[in-house]
């Protein structure tokens, strides 16, 4: 409801509702999401507003739940599909990246569905529940990629993906699920898809990053503020395919140095795509190379102590940033 202040949690229930209420053509398809609301509640209330042939029960097999996402959306329907927990995303790869992806290239097939699932750590969930696989789709033509890290941007996007004529992989970060709240702007709130916002203007160093570290980053910019007189630059992303290419290199024209800071892992992490591209388009406008802060090369912990040492925290920023700072 507009102007209501609501949980990151709430918006993406309200932007499913929404566009139920407004295409006949949309559908949920998960385990668990009819009755019992779906593991974290997202779908709760949505089997007595809609009834069983919108709302509906699968299985436990995520290749068969894609699968039959993607038969639907072939035939004019709009699919969204919840993973439990979006770890288990990677049985169903193959369907996502061999048929569902290149479908439209193939056959002129429509696959306009959306695959959203919880994400991320911060949560003691350990390596099954705490993962983050955006990286392994990134790179496959005929998929996009969105992951937000607001309350508005989770709704917006939500009904931009749904509407969308491409199956878009929604990546919801549980940490944030009901830590995060937002005012829902009025009317019909979409954020297109591909697009950065600047989450904090600044002048001196930029940091480029996504989902629950972009909250990271501003408190860690806020300590920088306070203790070193730096002013940080934060965009979040929003979208990691397509990627908002147009941002990124106004941000590196603007400050000279960036901080690329993600949940993922080092290795094969979009900061290395991001990292090709600025060197790419515009490595005259750095002052100093372009550093990271990731998650280390390592199953995610269930230990506290050890989650929290794997995982990057805003003291990592706040070091990387006065390493650049100092270039």
């Amino acid at each position: 409801m507009a102007g209501t202040e609501i949980t990151y949690l709430e918006a993406i229930r309200e932007a499913i509702d929404e566009e139920m209420a407004r295409d006949p053509e949309v559908f949920l398809l998960g385990e668990d999401i009819g009755a019992y609301g779906g593991a974290f509640k997202v779908t709760d209330g949505m089997l007595a507003k809609y009834g069983e042939a919108r709302v509906i029960d699968s299985p436990i097999s995520e290749i068969a739940i894609v699968g039959a996402a993607a038969g639907a959306a072939h035939m004019g329907m709009r699919p969204v599909v919840e993973m439990q927990f979006i770890d288990f995303i990677a049985n169903a790869y193959d369907m996502l990246t061999n048929y569902v992806a290149t479908a439209r290239y193939r056959a002129f097939l429509p696959c306009p569905m959306v695959v959203r699932g919880p994400s991320g750590g911060y949560v003691r969930g350990g390596p099954f529940h705490s993962q983050n696989p955006e990286a392994g789709f990134i790179h496959t033509p005929g998929l996009k990629v969105v992951y937000p890290s607001t309350a508005e941007d989770a709704k917006g996007l939500m009904k931009a993906a749904i509407r969308d004529d491409d199956c878009v992989l929604f990546f919801e970060h549980k940490y944030l699920y009901r830590r995060i709240k937002g005012v829902m702007p009025a009317g019909d709130h979409v954020v297109p898809i591909g697009k950065a916002r600047t989450a904090r203007v600044g002048t001196d160093v930029s940091i480029i990053t996504y989902a629950a570290t972009v909250h990271k980053a501003l408190e860690a910019a806020e300590k920088l503020q306070a203790e070193d007189g730096l002013s940080v630059e934060v965009i979040d992303l929003r979208s990691l395919a397509p990627l908002d290419d147009e941002a990124i290199v106004a941000t590196v024209r603007k400050t000279n140095r960036v901080l690329i800071v993600h949940e993922d892992t080092r290795t094969g992490g979009i900061a290395g795509e991001l990292t090709a591209r600025i060197n790419e388009t515009c490595f005259a406008h750095l002052d100093a190379p372009v550093l990271r802060v990731t998650a280390h090369d390592i199953p995610l912990p269930y230990a506290p102590a050890l989650e929290d040492f794997v995982l990057p925290q805003v003291d990592d920023i706040v070091l990387a940033v006065r390493r650049l700072a100092a270039w």
